[in-house]
């Protein structure tokens, strides 16, 4: 029999992922008026809270069906379709700010909109799929790995080239300025560019290529120091410049997807190994 009441702190967890959708829909109203620096402030708000719901629903004791549903949509819209939507608005200049149209011809256009779509759609059935690996027991040898791009790491890879090209804007420019800086821009802001990073990231959300788990990342004591002064230093640079931080981040996940194939392939190998190798018996 289901109790008449409900405590109070069963709700907490699911406030905070609705604070998180929240976000995520006033980012895609910053970007329709051309105030892109605040989308993004809004989609890291959206990315904090994601992150903090279910730790708070497992510390409270107060997790549920109910919440993992509402999370799940959540993380559509903040990693699906709000950084789709930002990346139209700022590419194609279609919004209701002042800001002049940055793209002439609607066949472009309409392109970069089915690119925004397929990288949404594909953060949609990434984000099924983890639903239904739940039910699933999970393989010895994919434990340190996520399969296919995380859908927050997907939003903030696609990001990518706006949070340079804001880096470099003027009085920002640090690794390169003046004419180079404009060059490196244009280049950064043309739609082929962002056509191919909505279909290269939407892509590689929705493979089962493995990408690294940071959960799953254990650091030995002998490195353990070394792992602190990379985390200072990472801090000391947020605080420097906390944009080209995440810029430089969002290129260094991208290349990293590569290297983490080849570890996989070992980690693979050593366990079908182990497998196969006859069993000692003593």
């Amino acid at each position: 029999m289901r109790s008449p009441s409900v405590p109070l702190r069963a709700i907490v967890p699911n406030l905070i992922t609705s604070l998180a959708a929240c976000a995520g829909i006033t980012s895609i109203a910053f970007a329709s008026e051309g105030r892109f620096l605040d989308a993004l402030w809004a989609l890291l708000v959206a990315c904090l809270c994601d992150g903090m719901d279910g730790r708070i629903a497992r510390l409270l004791k107060a997790s549920s069906k109910l919440g993992a549903e509402l999370d799940s949509l959540a993380d559509f819209v903040n990693f699906g379709v709000a950084p789709a939507m930002f990346m139209f608005f700022w590419l194609s200049g279609k919004t209701f700010g002042a800001e002049a149209s940055a793209i002439a011809d609607p066949r472009v256009v309409r392109v970069l909109l089915g690119a925004a779509l397929f990288y949404a759609m594909c953060d949609c059935f990434r984000l099924a799929r983890f639903n239904t690996m739940l039910e699933q027991p999970p393989i010895p040898y994919w434990r340190h790995f996520f399969t296919g791009v995380p859908a927050p790491g997907g939003c903030w890879m696609v990001l990518t080239p706006a949070i340079i090209h804001h880096v470099l804007d003027v009085g920002n420019g640090i690794l390169v300025k003046g004419e180079s800086a404009a060059s490196f821009q244009a280049v950064l802001r043309h739609p082929a560019m962002g056509i191919f990073m909505l279909i290269f990231v939407g892509a590689l959300m929705a493979s089962r290529l493995p990408t690294i788990s940071l959960k799953a990342v254990h650091i030995s004591r002998k490195r353990l120091p070394l792992a602190m002064v990379v985390l200072l230093l990472l801090i000391a640079s947020m605080f420097v410049n906390f944009w080209l931080t995440m810029g430089v981040l969002g290129a260094l996940y991208i290349a990293t997807i590569p290297l983490t194939g080849i570890v996989f392939l070992n980690v693979r190998a050593k366990y079908l190994r182990g497998l196969t190798s006859p069993q000692v018996k003593v």
